[in-house]
């Protein structure tokens, strides 16, 4: 395995996210504070939480919570779930499982920067670019044509982070046929599922596709919990889920005790968070098409299908990348320049910048960043 790069997002996050007056470039909805969460909890879970012993815990998983967990997909049982620390560990264990030296995968761009770069340092990886002049379409003939021999893994993301783009349930299900059909697993991460504008748009979870497929999800972005860490592969395939509780004893071992604990109280109420997140959102959206409506000679937008993050063109002279820097700089308005998402395996927008929609009272970040644009323009 070659060395990894430096992540780009959390580089540029680990200087702006905490000291920029105004994050406005958020991937997760607004949070909530643990009382406001235990008091969803049932009798059961709520002492369960006051009684909780601080030691060691399964590698799969809380048990209770791995059952939570699996009600959410039609043919998955608990046994077809292991838990992680958050989405990332999950994300990288299941790469390092499934890719070796000599093999081959697919992904699509533009993603988050691990889906790519951890391929990337165990084999050959060939991308297939969304296409933003067709509504990032995106197109199966390229992933037909970029499968090999040796191809082991076709890796997606939908609600896509950061265009906020859903494919058809039609493609999706193509999509996964057509990986059953060359005995290739599709690694779908599934972080933003739930936060559709249209829930009729919402896509069938891969992990009930096929038997092969592994479902990525995680309590940090639609539920709005990243302080939790709790992210979990769903997969039918039980030999690779005992691969993968082996590859997490050389990283985590197991997961928090209370964060399972609290993780398996907001599965129990999703039905509820996910309403009060779409309501933030649908709420917040007019605000966004307000602001853009203003610059239209500077913004090009369009709203997402799904998740909280959206991906506007700049058309500004002197470019996104000076944008967005003068903007954290001189106004404390914090956004992500289309360098951060810039791929090795395809070209990639270089006049974007993601905005995120699911934060609670944006209306103080979009007058900060109305104020700065009329000063300088």
């Amino acid at each position: 395995m070659t060395r990894l790069p430096d992540f780009r997002l959390e580089t540029y996050f680990s200087r702006w996210e905490f000291t920029a007056r105004h994050h406005m470039t958020a991937s997760d909805v607004q949070t909530m504070t643990l009382t406001e969460l235990l008091a969803l909890a049932d009798d059961q879970d709520r002492t369960a939480f006051e009684n909780l012993s601080l030691g060691y815990t399964d590698t799969y998983g809380d048990p209770a919570l791995r059952e939570v967990i699996a009600q959410m997909y039609e043919r998955a049982d608990a046994a077809d779930v292991i838990c992680f620390a958050g989405a990332e560990e999950a994300l990288y264990l299941a790469m390092n499982v499934l890719l070796d030296a000599g093999d081959h995968a697919v992904v699509v761009t533009p993603n988050y920067q691990a889906a790519e770069t951890v391929p990337l340092a165990l084999c050959e990886v060939t991308g297939v670019a969304l296409d933003p002049d067709r509504d990032w379409a995106l197109d199966l003939d390229q992933i037909k044509a970029a499968i090999r021999r040796n191809t082991r893994l076709v890796s997606v993301n939908f609600p896509n982070n950061p265009t906020g783009k859903v494919i058809s349930t039609a493609d999706f299900i193509e999509l996964a046929r057509l990986c059953d059909e060359h005995g290739i697993h599709l690694f779908s991460d599934e972080v933003y599922r739930g936060l559709e504008r249209d829930p009729a748009r919402t896509l069938p979870q891969a992990a009930d596709l096929s038997e092969r497929a592994l479902s990525l999800n995680v309590t940090s972005k639609s539920l709005g919990l990243p302080g939790l860490r709790i992210g979990w592969i769903t997969c039918r395939d039980r030999t690779l889920l005992t691969r993968l509780e082996r590859a997490k004893h050389y990283t985590t071992i197991c997961n928090s005790a209370p964060s399972e604990v609290l993780a398996r109280i907001a599965l129990k109420a999703r039905t509820t968070i996910l309403d009060r997140n779409r309501a933030l959102i649908a709420r917040n959206l007019p605000l966004f098409d307000a602001f853009f409506t203003e610059f239209p000679d500077v913004f090009d937008w369009q709203a997402p299908d799904g998740g909280c993050v959206a991906y506007p063109r700049y058309l500004g002279p002197e470019g996104v990348e000076e944008f967005c820097t003068r903007l954290v700089e001189e106004a404390g308005v914090l956004l992500l320049p289309a360098s951060i998402y810039r791929s090795e395996l395809t070209p990639t927008p270089t006049d974007r910048f993601r905005i995120g929609i699911g934060r609670a009272h944006p209306e103080e970040g979009l007058t900060a960043l109305t104020q700065w644009m009329k000063a300088h323009r």
